[in-house]
């Protein structure tokens, strides 16, 4: 057996999901397949050829002990609620408890129609399908939080959007897909019961620790609210805009979940917007922390029920929790911001550095990814890097001895402190100007420079000669990065 399947959440959650089914792909072929990822699941793929995986895992013929199943949830979308989404081209295949203990969902992603498909035909082309395995894996590997991508696979039929593509599933690994929309779908249509339930099942889960807790559903918003702080921030860290924060968006585990018109910045701009769908700015760079905090007051709405009904006082626990999140995102960022800078013990100092270099960085219209590996260059010595990327001798150079000034507060070697920030800084992400290539590449057939790609973005840090243009940013003459939802 590939999978040895066991079923939570369908044995214990019956009414929170509807049954699934497959559409049966013309002829599926395997595109890529994620064998360290297989091997860290425990995943026994043992004999299987690329053909009997990609009909597998393409729905042609499901593993044995499957039980397909789609989520039903709700969400607000560019703040504006939807009561029923729901699970509208996935289906979750069943959950597998890898050696470590650990749960993980298997899902098959642009499977077919399901009965939340609102008229759609449940499926995925071959560029969304990639861009997720591309960027999911790439997060993995830069230690951020995220879903995870197991396999790709053609599956020979042409897929209509505004022109017609090739077809493809995603198999997606997740600790689970429950999220903050699921909690609103069931408080908007049932109340408090299912709340209770939902909430209960999701402790169980992923939090454990939390059973004993006096209310364990206000415990379970305080854990959710620290986990998506830390995301966003890691997000920013590393540039990255997700560009469809809408609540059914948000997984309570605390992983990046659904790849649709993300991108990473390039120069550095705040308002920084790449999805084509947001034409007002709502999921712009630097509104992710205030979106989060929005994300996490409907989150709050959505178990008061179940927090009201331990102790009604409680209620008003909740509400502070949603208060203070702006003064809890500040710590996490800034302490994210301190290690990619080389800065080590707090000082009063450290946030008006860190707060400057934003407005020195889109002044001077300096790219995000590689200033960082700039300064731990500049700290060996070698200037030339970090003058290539600004517009002449002296731009930065107030704030550049500014950060010196706070480094040198601190007996800790250059070079020791340089290598500190190159394991933490990538030199490689999937620059948008190469993803939408390899994309375009494999549109017509051609995986090789997306094959490239991956094996580029899955090693961030080390330096390789032979990857130089990888750690480039996209011609300043290019066209503006547009990116699009995968639906």
């Amino acid at each position: 057996m590939v999978f040895a399947f066991d079923h939570s959440f369908y044995e214990s959650m019956e009414g929170f999901y509807a049954p699934a089914t497959t559409a049966m792909p013309e002829a599926p072929k395997l595109l890529a397949f994620n064998g360290p990822l297989a091997d860290s699941l425990g995943v026994a793929i043992g004999e299987l050829g690329a053909d009997e995986l990609a009909g597998m895992l393409s729905g042609q013929k499901l593993p044995d002990g499957a039980n397909p199943i789609a989520f039903a949830y709700a969400g607000h979308q560019f703040g504006h609620f939807s009561p029923q989404l729901g699970d509208g081209r996935a289906l979750l295949l069943g959950e597998i408890l890898a050696p470590d203990g650990a749960r993980f969902d298997i899902q098959l992603k642009g499977s077919g129609p399901t009965a939340f498909s609102r008229n759609g035909d449940g499926k995925a082309a071959i560029g969304p399908v990639l861009r997720e395995y591309l960027v999911s894996e790439a997060m993995a590997a830069m230690g951020v939080p995220t879903t995870r991508s197991l396999a790709a696979v053609a599956t020979g039929d042409r897929v209509q959007r505004e022109r017609t593509h090739p077809g493809a599933v995603l198999t997606r690994v997740a600790s689970s897909h429950i999220r903050v929309g699921t909690f609103q779908f069931f408080a908007a249509h049932f109340g408090a019961d299912h709340v209770i339930q939902l909430s209960d099942y999701s402790i169980r889960r992923h939090f454990s620790e939390l059973v004993e807790s006096t209310n364990p559903h206000l415990a379970l918003l305080d854990r959710v609210i620290g986990l998506q702080c830390s995301l966003v921030a890691r997000w920013m860290g590393v540039g990255f805009i997700h560009g469809v924060m809408n609540t059914d968006n948000v997984a309570i585990s605390g992983e990046t979940i659904d790849y649709g018109p993300c991108a990473f910045m390039g120069r550095f701009a705040v308002n920084t917007v790449f999805s084509s769908i947001d034409a007002n700015g709502r999921y712009a760079y630097g509104r992710q922390p205030q979106i989060t905090h929005w994300n996490m007051a409907r989150f709050a709405e959505a178990l008061l029920p179940a927090i009201h009904a331990i102790d009604p006082a409680d209620v008003d626990k909740a509400k502070a929790l949603v208060d203070a999140i702006p003064a809890r995102f500040r710590v996490i960022w800034l302490a994210e911001m301190r290690t990619k800078l080389g800065l080590g013990q707090p000082h009063k100092a450290d946030e008006q550095l860190i707060d400057a270099l934003f407005g020195e960085l889109e002044q001077h219209a300096v790219d995000f990814t590689s200033f960082f590996r700039a300064l731990a260059q500049l700290l060996r010595g070698d200037g030339a890097m970090l003058q290539a990327l600004l517009p002449d001798a002296e731009a930065m150079a107030p704030w550049i001895a500014d950060w010196w000034a706070q480094l040198e507060r601190e007996a800790i070697a250059p070079l020791e402190r340089a290598d500190a920030m190159d394991a933490v800084n990538p030199l490689y992400i999937p620059r948008n100007h190469q993803v939408e290539h390899a994309l375009e590449a494999a549109e017509v057939g051609d995986l090789a420079p997306w094959q490239a790609l991956l094996e580029v973005v899955q090693n961030p840090y080390v330096v390789r000669s032979e990857w130089d243009a990888y750690a480039h940013p996209a011609p300043a003459e290019a066209a503006p990065h547009v990116t699009f939802c995968g639906t």
